[in-house]
C-alpha cells in the first residue's frame, strides 16, 4: 500500500529541501570566500617579509661590514663583544635602528694599532718621532678641519684632489689639471709643517685625521713599477740617480747591464744599513718607507684608517665621518683595482732569495702588524 503525502505537506517538504540546499550552497560560498581571504592575507605577509629582507642590498652589506673585519687584514681578534677604551667608544651619533654610526671594523683597526703600539718587541718598527719629515706628509684643510697623511702608492692622488676642491682651489675634481695635483706651489694644499708648533698641536688634537694603507709588499711593487719601470710623470732622477745608486751597492752580478731589477730594490730595502742611501735620496724615499715612518700612527691619534683593499666602502665612510660627503665625492674606482693580487706578488718575488725576502719582512713587520695584514708565509717559507 503506497503512502502519499497531502499536496500541502509535499509542497512544504519540497520548500524545506530547497531551503536546505540554498543554505548549504551559501555555506560553501562563505567557506570559499574565507579561504580566498586567507590566501590573500598570507600573500601579503609573505610579500612584506620579502620586501623587508631584500629591498636594500646596501643595508645588508653594511650590516655584514659591522660584524666582520675585511678579508685581507688578520688581526687575530675574537669576534665576540669587545671592551674599548673610553676615547674609542661611539660618540653618540646613532642610526635609526639605535646602532652606533661607526662600524665595528673601523674601531677594531684603531684598537689594533693601540695594541701593537704597546708591544715593546715592535717598538722600533712602530714608533717614530713626529718630525718635520712626518709633518711634511700631512696636508691640511682648515676650512673643514681635516688632516690627511700622504702614503704614496695607495691612491693618494685622488684624496689630494678631494682636499684641493675642499680648500677652494678648484670648483670640482674634474677641473683639476693632472700636473697641478702634485705641484704644491699651485694645488692650494698647505702642509702641517708650515704652521707654528702651537698651531700644529691644536690641529693634531682637534682635527679629523686619516690616512690609507694597503698590503705593504704590494705597495712596494707598485712603487717600483711607477718610479723605475713606467715613470708616467717623467721623474728622471729615479732612473738616472736613485737606480744607479742601488745597483752599485746591491747588485750581486756585476756583469749584469740591465737597469734596476726588483731584486736589487728588495735588497736595498731589506738592508739594516739602508739609511745612508736614504739620506742621499732625500724625500724621494716617501714612496717606499714604512707607514710608521710616514704618518707616526703610534704618536698621532688618527680618527680613521682606510684600507686600499676595501676602499669602495672606506672612502664614502671617511667622507661621511669628516662631514664632507655632501660637498664632494671620491672619484670613481675602476672595478677590481683595489683587490689584493697574490699572483702578482708571487711573480715579482719569484727568484728572490728567502734570506732577502725575510730581511725585507723584518723591516716592514711593523706595518703588517699595525694594520692587520697577514704575514706572507707563502713567500717566507
Amino acid at each position: 500500500m503506497k503512502s502519499t503525502l497531502p499536496p500541502a505537506s509535499a509542497q512544504a517538504f519540497a520548500g524545506r529541501i530547497a531551503e536546505w540546499l540554498t543554505f548549504d550552497n551559501m555555506h560553501h560560498q562563505w567557506l570559499l570566500l574565507a579561504a580566498c581571504f586567507w590566501v590573500i592575507f598570507m600573500f601579503m605577509v609573505a610579500s612584506k617579509f620579502i620586501t623587508l629582507t631584500f629591498k636594500d642590498p646596501d643595508a645588508y652589506s653594511t650590516k655584514q661590514e659591522f660584524l666582520f673585519l675585511t678579508a685581507e687584514p688578520d688581526s687575530g681578534k675574537l669576534r665576540g663583544e669587545k671592551q674599548f677604551p673610553e676615547e674609542l667608544k661611539p660618540t653618540g651619533k646613532m642610526l635609526s635602528d639605535s646602532q652606533p654610526l661607526q662600524p665595528l671594523v673601523y674601531m677594531e683597526r684603531l684598537e689594533l694599532i693601540r695594541n701593537v703600539c704597546r708591544d715593546e718587541a715592535l717598538r722600533n718598527l712602530s714608533h717614530t718621532a713626529v718630525s718635520k719629515f712626518v709633518l711634511d706628509r700631512i696636508f691640511v684643510c682648515d676650512k673643514h678641519k681635516i688632516l690627511f697623511c700622504q702614503t704614496p702608492k695607495v691612491g693618494n692622488t685622488q684624496w689630494k684632489k678631494v682636499l684641493i676642491v675642499l680648500n677652494g682651489a678648484f670648483p670640482s675634481i674634474e677641473d683639476i689639471p693632472e700636473n697641478v695635483v702634485h705641484d704644491h706651489e699651485k694645488n692650494g694644499l698647505p702642509r702641517l709643517s708650515s704652521f707654528s708648533d702651537a698651531e700644529i698641536q691644536k690641529r693634531l688634537k682637534t682635527y679629523f685625521k686619516f690616512f690609507i694603507v694597503r698590503d705593504p709588499f704590494e705597495r712596494l711593487i707598485s712603487a717600483f713599477k711607477d718610479k723605475f719601470v713606467h715613470n708616467p710623470r717623467f721623474e728622471p732622477w729615479y732612473r738616472h740617480e736613485i737606480a744607479p745608486g742601488i745597483i752599485r751597492k746591491y747588485r750581486r752580478n756585476r756583469t749584469e747591464t740591465r737597469g734596476i731589477q726588483f731584486e736589487d730594490f728588495v735588497r736595498y730595502l731589506g738592508d739594516p744599513n739602508h739609511r745612508w742611501l736614504d739620506l742621499q735620496f732625500g724625500d724621494h724615499i716617501i714612496h717606499w718607507v714604512t707607514y710608521a715612518e710616514l704618518c707616526a700612527p703610534c704618536e698621532i691619534a688618527y680618527s680613521v684608517i682606510g684600507h686600499h683593499e676595501t676602499l669602495e666602502d672606506d672612502a664614502p665612510y671617511i667622507l661621511k665621518e669628516a662631514g664632507i660627503d655632501h660637498l664632494v665625492s671620491y672619484p670613481t674606482i675602476p672595478p677590481g683595482i683595489t683587490v689584493y693580487n697574490k699572483t702578482k706578488v708571487e711573480h715579482y718575488f719569484l727568484g728572490i732569495s728567502k734570506r732577502d725576502i725575510r730581511r725585507l719582512y723584518a723591516r716592514f713587520e711593523g706595518d703588517f702588524k699595525l694594520f692587520g695584514y697577514q704575514k706572507p708565509d707563502f713567500l717566507l717559507n
